[in-house]
């Protein structure tokens, strides 16, 4: 069983979390999120918050912060083969609930399905802000060019954040 080991990004004047489901392989080489070079997410964001040369973990967490954005996984700990959220078996979650405690979290955005359904299943009782499913920003997901994602995250997320 693999365990997620790095903490969420947020702070008290945070209005949006994005909820993913499991760091890749990449991720948990890297101890950040989003660490595939494929992956689309801090490219997306950068764009999204028009941010430029964002390249290293401490400018993605003020980028992420000073645009009032918390991120994290839903899960917690699992038994995964790869990278894929097909291959997530044995789920245990995150405790989601200190996070919406300690900020201004008006939204949650799941990248992706997965984070979405498992959300559902296991948090949703005890948790009541608003959900959105956004497409995610995995390369696995190639129907969504980079721009149509661009479009797609900016039109949901940009107005809860200004």
């Amino acid at each position: 069983m693999l365990e997620h080991t790095f903490k969420p990004i947020y702070d008290k004047n945070s209005k949006i979390l994005i909820l993913g489901s499991f760091p890749s392989v990449k991720s948990r080489e890297n101890n950040f999120y989003y660490a595939h070079p494929q992956n689309r997410f801090w490219k997306l964001m950068s764009k999204i918050l028009n941010e430029n040369n964002i390249e290293t973990i401490s400018q993605k967490k003020e980028m992420l912060l000073k645009n009032n954005i918390a991120i994290y996984d839903v899960i917690k700990k699992c038994d995964i083969e790869g990278s894929l959220d097909s291959n997530i078996k044995n789920v245990e979650v995150n405790e989601l609930k200190y996070i919406i405690d300690k900020s201004n979290i008006r939204k949650i955005f799941f990248n992706g399905k997965k984070a979405y359904e498992l959300f559902c299943k296991y948090n949703k009782e005890n948790i009541k802000i608003e959900c959105e499913v956004l497409p995610s920003t995995s390369p696995t997901n190639a129907c969504y060019s980079f721009e149509k994602l661009y479009n797609y995250w900016k039109d949901k997320i940009y107005r809860y954040l200004f």
